[in-house]
């Protein structure tokens, strides 16, 4: 019988959908500003699939929101190991959580949250000298680490039925500067994990001229149609092309030549859109993800209101080779899913598959 550590950050992720792009040292801002948790939901997604596939694993975790609570949810009956040491979780919660499971002789430590939570699951791991693998759950605003499943049920699904492992990356980033709009990835470790397709790839920073592209955009902008711009560097391309700076890491929304919202979060965009809106986003170079990574802002209300403009470089579509989605909301990621045309060039335009 399998035997599944589970640790869950309850607050990884607040800070996305609010534009806080993070929520390192950032919880009471994101209160503030609305922010609901989404890891217990992310982690009860992910266990839903897990007890589909493995009914008869044997879950150990954390007691209330770190685990024991979206464990029961989802069908187990958990052996609860620990239990935070106050009601705002923190970081040394999480590796006392790691550190209770892996005492247990756990065969896989599955977390949910961001790549914070990875660090603090890795440098547990390095302190110990375990060599246990590990296996994300993405749930946090940046995950540019090669640990975490495409989805949260790919991650039950893979945490299920591995049989094999690898070595893989643990990459995190600066959220000061990245609110700032700078992305320096410093690598933190390198770990074990289950060899699977549907884990995810490490991202890639690198880009390429798309003056045509975004000039493509750029003129067929029509009068009255609001235009919500995603984070990167080509959609930074298209800002340009229409005449204006804009947050390279956050989202805007423009509309007849004014900007209506600069580095917005979910509400004030829900605030600015018209009766047509357009989203403009780029997918994640190494990963293909359109939505669900850095992109938090677009939540699943903003998606539904506005039609979809994906814009990319030949050679980024090349390397990803298809399209990814996590929403937050299955049901608008199955109709995501499909074929689109995505925009390479002023009027050039190539079909991926979203999947």
């Amino acid at each position: 019988m399998r035997r599944i550590g589970v640790v869950v950050n309850p607050i990884a992720g607040m800070g996305g959908r609010v534009g806080l792009k993070g929520t390192d040292g950032k919880v009471a801002e994101a209160r503030e500003k609305g922010a609901e948790p989404r890891a217990p939901d992310r982690a009860r997604e992910a266990l839903e699939r897990l007890h589909e596939l493995g009914p008869e694993t044997e879950l150990l975790t954390y007691g209330g929101r770190m685990g024991a609570e979206p464990a029961r949810e989802a069908g187990f009956d958990p052996t609860v190991v620990g239990r935070p040491s106050g009601e705002e979780t923190t970081a040394e919660d999480t590796r006392a959580a790691v550190r209770a499971l892996l005492a247990e002789d756990v065969d896989l430590v599955l977390f949910v949250g961001g790549d914070g939570t990875a660090v603090d699951v890795t440098e547990t791991l390095d302190e110990l000298g375990d060599e246990t693998p590990i296996l994300g759950v993405p749930a946090g605003v940046k995950v540019y680490s090669e640990v975490f499943g495409v989805t949260p049920r790919a991650a039950g699904q893979i945490a299920a039925t591995f049989s094999e492992t690898e070595r893989a990356e643990v990459n995190d980033i600066d959220e000061d500067q990245y609110r700032e709009g700078e992305v320096h990835t410093e690598l933190r470790g390198v770990v074990s994990v289950p060899a699977a397709e549907q884990r995810q790839a490490s991202k890639q920073l690198g880009g390429g001229t798309v003056e045509s592209l975004a000039e493509g955009v750029a003129r067929e902008t029509e009068p009255g149609v609001t235009y919500v711009l995603g984070p990167g560097s080509t959609v930074g391309a298209v800002e340009e092309a229409l005449g204006f700076e804009g947050s390279p890491l956050g989202v805007d929304v423009w509309r007849d030549g004014t900007v209506l919202v600069e580095d917005g979060g979910e509400q004030e965009i829900l605030n600015a859109l018209g009766e047509e809106n357009v989203i403009v986003v780029s997918p994640i170079g190494g990963q293909g993800f359109v939505f669900g990574r850095g992109n938090q802002q677009l939540s699943p209300e903003v998606i539904r209101q506005c039609d979809l403009e994906v814009v990319a470089s030949k050679r980024k579509l090349d390397e990803i080779g298809v399209l990814r989605v996590d929403t937050g909301d299955p049901e608008l990621d199955e109709q995501l899913r499909g074929w689109l045309q995505v925009r390479v060039g002023r009027f050039e335009r190539r079909l991926m598959e979203v999947v």
